[in-house]
């Protein structure tokens, strides 16, 4: 999943020189999609351990999977509202 924040990142730096709505759209919507695969990372690693000897291991791991998309999201989210409060 780094390569999408390594991706998502060089979407904002390329949005950030553009610096106007259509940008920050982008970049929110790569935001989202980026969330929505962790969760489904997540959801497939619940899946495989469901009901297994690994089950709790795999919970942890599909939260961790959870919040780390989570976090990539707010953190590019954030930086693309800054996209039409910067000075152009």
């Amino acid at each position: 999943m780094n390569k999408l924040a390594i991706t998502a990142t060089a979407i904002l730096g390329l949005a950030l020189a553009g610096c106007d709505s259509a940008a920050e759209n982008e970049v929110e919507q790569t935001a989202e999609a980026i969330d929505e695969s962790y969760e489904a990372e997540a959801d497939l690693v619940e899946a495989q351990e469901a009901g297994g000897p690994n089950e709790a291991a795999a919970e942890s791991q599909a939260d961790a999977l959870r919040a780390e998309g989570e976090e990539i999201k707010d953190t590019l989210e954030d930086e693309a509202d800054e996209l039409d409060s910067t000075p152009q």
